[in-house]
C-alpha cells in the first residue's frame, strides 16, 4: 500500500504478461521480420541493431529516461527525480484508472521501457543494408533522450502538453509510430540511399522469416495495445479485439488492392497490410468499437499500400523497410481517425456529448506537433553522429554485406 493506493495483484500479474508480450515484439519479432526483408548478407547485422538498440533502450530508461518522461516536471519534459529509478521500491504504487488501485511502478516503468525499445528499434527498418553497427548505437541513445522521452511526457504525462490539449493516444500511435517513422524518413536523408537503390534488384532473402515476425508482432501487439488500460478490465478487452480485427481489415485489404493492380495478392502484402492496421489502431484501441477499428485498418492500410507501392519510387525514397511508409502514415492515418471511430454513432467510446470537431482539433495538433518535434529532434542527433563518426560503410563494405563488415560472421555457411 502507497497512500491511499492499494496495489492489485490482477492488474499487476496482466502487466507482467503485457510487458513480455511487447519484449516478445522486439526479439523476436520485430528481429525475424525485418530481418526476412534484406538480402541475406545482411541478416545478422539488422537482427543485431534490433538487439544494440533494445538494449541501449533498457539502460537509458532506467538512468535517465524514465524519469525524464514520467516524473512531474513540466509541458515540455519531466525532472530528473527519478534518475536510476531512484525512489522505486516493491512498494512504490503507480495510479491506474479504477479508485484506489494501483500497479507496482517498476511494473510500469517496465511496460513503458518496452515501449521505448521497440520505437527505437523500429526506426533502424528504414537504415539497413548501409549504416554502422556502433553509430546506430550512438544515435539510439542520443534519440531516446531528445525526442522519445520528451514526446512521451508530452503525450501521456498529465504535465504534458499534448495530454492538457486532450488529444487520445491509447498506446503510442504518435509517441511510437508517428516518432519512429518520421525518424526514419530523416534518416534516409541523412545516411542516402543503398548502392544500386532502383537500379540493382533487392528482394528480401526470406519471407518465411518474415512472416514469422508478422504473426509474433500480431501476437505481441496484444499486450502493446490490451497492456494499455493498466488494468485487466473491459477496458483491456475492447483494445484486445480492436487489435485483433483492425490488422485482419488491413491484411485483406492491402492483398485486395494488390489482386486489382497486379493480379496477384502477395503474402508479403498481407504481412504488410496487417502490420498497418495493427499501426492505425494503436492509438484508438480504447476508443474505437470493433466497427471502427476495421474501418480504420482498411483505410490505413490502402494509404500505406498507396505510398509503398507508387509514390515511393517515384520520390527515389531508399526506406529499405517502409517505416515511413507504414508506420509513420499509419500513425497518422491511425491518429487523425482516431478522433471519428471515438463517436458513439460509430460503436465508439467517446461521451454522450462529444464533440466531434474539437477532438480532431486536438489530434491534427498531436500530430503536428509529433511530426515537427520528431523531424527536428532526429535530424539534431543525426548531424551529432555525424559530426564524430562515420554514420554509413564504405562502398566495398556494403558490397560485401554488413554481416561481415560489423561482425565478422555469416547467417548462413553455404
Amino acid at each position: 500500500m502507497a497512500g491511499q493506493l492499494v496495489i492489485d495483484s490482477g492488474d499487476t500479474a496482466w502487466m507482467l504478461v503485457s510487458t513480455a508480450l511487447v519484449m516478445l515484439m522486439i526479439l523476436p519479432g520485430l528481429a525475424l521480420f525485418y530481418g526476412g526483408l534484406v538480402r541475406a548478407k545482411n541478416l545478422l547485422s539488422v537482427m543485431s541493431q534490433v538487439l544494440g538498440i533494445a538494449a541501449v533502450a533498457i539502460l537509458t530508461w532506467v538512468l535517465w529516461d524514465y524519469s525524464l518522461a514520467f516524473s512531474g516536471g513540466n509541458w515540455l519534459i519531466g525532472s530528473l527525480s527519478k534518475a536510476g529509478f531512484a525512489g522505486m521500491t516493491d512498494t512504490s504504487a503507480w495510479a491506474v484508472g479504477a479508485s484506489g488501485k494501483a500497479i507496482p511502478e517498476l511494473v510500469f516503468a517496465a511496460f513503458q521501457m518496452s515501449f521505448a525499445a521497440i520505437t527505437g528499434a523500429l526506426v533502424i527498418g528504414a537504415l539497413v543494408e548501409r549504416v554502422r553497427f556502433s553509430s546506430m548505437m550512438v544515435f539510439a541513445a542520443l534519440w531516446l533522450t531528445v525526442v522519445y522521452a520528451p514526446l512521451a511526457h508530452m503525450v501521456w504525462a498529465s504535465e504534458g502538453l499534448l495530454f492538457k490539449v486532450g488529444a487520445i493516444d491509447f498506446a503510442g500511435g504518435t509517441v511510437v509510430h508517428i516518432n519512429s517513422g518520421i525518424a526514419g524518413l530523416v534518416g534516409v536523408y541523412f545516411a542516402g540511399s543503398r548502392i544500386g537503390h532502383l537500379r540493382e534488384a533487392m528482394p528480401p532473402h526470406s519471407l518465411a522469416l518474415t512472416m514469422v515476425g508478422a504473426g509474433l508482432l500480431w501476437v505481441g501487439w496484444i499486450g502493446f495495445n490490451a497492456g494499455s488500460a493498466l488494468e485487466a478490465n473491459g477496458l483491456a478487452g475492447i483494445a484486445l479485439i480492436n487489435t485483433l480485427v483492425a490488422p485482419a481489415a488491413g491484411a485483406l485489404s492491402w492483398m485486395g488492392a494488390e489482386r486489382v493492380i497486379s493480379g496477384k495478392p502477395s503474402m508479403l502484402g498481407g504481412a504488410s497490410g496487417a502490420v498497418a492496421g495493427l499501426v492505425a489502431v494503436t492509438p484508438a484501441a480504447g476508443e474505437s468499437g470493433p466497427i471502427g477499428a476495421m474501418l480504420l485498418g482498411f483505410a490505413a492500410s490502402l494509404v500505406c499500400y498507396g505510398f509503398v507501392g507508387s509514390l515511393k519510387n517515384r520520390f527515389r525514397l531508399d526506406d529499405s523497410l517502409d517505416v515511413f511508409g507504414i508506420h509513420g502514415l499509419g500513425g497518422i492515418t491511425g491518429s487523425i481517425g482516431t478522433a471519428i471511430v471515438a463517436l458513439p454513432a460509430l460503436g465508439g467510446h467517446g461521451a454522450t456529448d462529444y464533440a466531434l470537431g474539437h477532438q480532431l482539433v486536438a489530434q491534427l495538433a498531436a500530430v503536428g506537433v509529433a511530426i515537427g518535434w520528431s523531424a527536428a529532434g532526429s535530424a539534431l542527433c543525426f548531424f551529432l553522429v555525424k559530426l564524430v563518426m562515420p554514420l554509413r560503410h564504405a562502398r566495398d563494405a556494403e558490397r560485401e554485406g554488413l554481416d561481415i563488415a560489423d561482425h565478422g560472421e555469416r547467417a548462413y555457411n553455404f
